[in-house]
């Protein structure tokens, strides 16, 4: 996978995890197309998940990095 395409990823997969982790819906997501959005949405569920679970601040961070 060429290098722009997996930091492309990696940043969509961010900006989700942050909308999860912020508590927002998963209709806030400003992508339209299903391979854009398939990995924000990724990062939406794992930054749901991270919340209900209580991680805050460096340890849900952590996870988003991890990715």
């Amino acid at each position: 996978m060429k290098r722009q395409k997996r930091e492309r990823s990696e940043l969509l997969y961010s900006r989700g995890f942050n909308a999860g982790m912020t508590g927002r819906s998963q209709d806030t997501c400003p992508y339209q197309d299903i391979n854009l959005r398939q990995h924000w949405m990724a990062g939406w569920r794992e930054g749901r998940s991270s919340e209900r679970e209580g991680l805050h601040g460096i340890a849900a961070l952590q996870i988003a990095t991890q990715h």
